[in-house]
């Protein structure tokens, strides 16, 4: 009962920053947003889990700044929080954004076979899906549903209006829906910096956390390339995103080979760019 009236008052504020930043404007609600969530985001996320993951990680990358990490991290979550309520804007426009390694995706295009497609929460990370789809990449993309059910059918509307149509839930009949989505020739895309409880024990920064190995395992059983996708905010309105070189399967033993090689790969991105990752996520529990 506490929980479900915590969910209740949670979303009710939520909802109202939603409206004010909608009132704002775009512009004026990154600028508002990324100074409030200085001071709001802690309130919503445990600072203990965010201390320990970084403790972890400056024990790799000693030479990064860890307050300069997390306050950029608090000001990216706020604008992020607020270009939710403007994802029509964004859907309608390509100016926002800036591609790289552009030829990796137009041969997925042009062979016409699925890929899996792997990344990160990263800047604002559900533009990599919006982006492929109007790309015109058959896409089903995988989530997992936030624990507020006062919220989550509002961003589940959202995404599948703006980011991708082809929403799969996290969990077992979501792997179902996978398969029948590459059956279908669709590409899947999916994150695979959270932890997952049926997941394997598996490296990152040096010390083992649970990892999902459903793309390896996609990978292998259907003969599948897995492409990495990274974004970056480089400026407030502007974004990087960038394709990198597909990963075949023919080059590891088995999926946990291949899960290994993808973490290596979430490694160099979150080295690439700390500041921008979402440190909250319980990775290492």
């Amino acid at each position: 009962m506490i929980k479900i009236i915590k969910y209740f008052f949670q979303s009710i504020l939520i909802y109202v920053l939603f409206f004010i930043a909608k009132v704002l404007g775009i512009k004026l609600s990154r600028k508002i947003f990324s100074k409030l969530f200085l001071i709001i985001g802690p309130i919503f996320r445990s600072t203990k889990i965010l201390e320990k993951n970084l403790k972890i990680f400056l024990s790799v990358v000693p030479h990064e700044d860890k307050k300069e990490i997390i306050q950029n991290m608090w000001k990216n979550y706020g604008m992020t929080f607020v270009e939710y309520i403007f994802l029509n804007q964004l859907y309608k426009s390509s100016s926002h954004i800036t591609f790289k390694g552009e030829k990796i995706l137009n041969n997925v295009l042009k062979n016409k076979k699925p890929v899996i497609f792997i990344s990160g929460h990263f800047a604002n990370f559900e533009l990599m899906s919006m982006e492929l789809t109007k790309k015109k990449i058959k896409l089903a993309t995988i989530y997992r549903p936030l624990n507020n059910f006062f919220l989550n059918p509002f961003m589940e509307f959202l995404r599948k209006k703006y980011i991708c149509s082809n929403q799969i839930k996290k969990g077992i009949n979501g792997v179902r829906d996978a398969i029948e989505y590459i059956k279908k020739e669709f590409s899947v895309a999916l994150m695979i910096d959270q932890r997952v409880s049926e997941g394997e024990k598996i490296s990152l920064f040096g010390k083992t956390a649970l990892t999902t190995t459903l793309p390896a395992q996609l990978s292998i059983k259907y003969d599948l390339d897995i492409i990495p996708i990274y974004i970056e905010r480089i400026r407030e309105n502007h974004f990087l995103i960038e394709f990198l070189e597909p990963i075949s399967n023919k080059h590891f033993k088995n999926k946990i080979d291949l899960s290994d090689k993808l973490n290596k790969v979430l490694e160099n991105m979150i080295i690439k760019n700390p500041k921008q990752w979402i440190w909250t996520h319980n990775r290492w529990k």
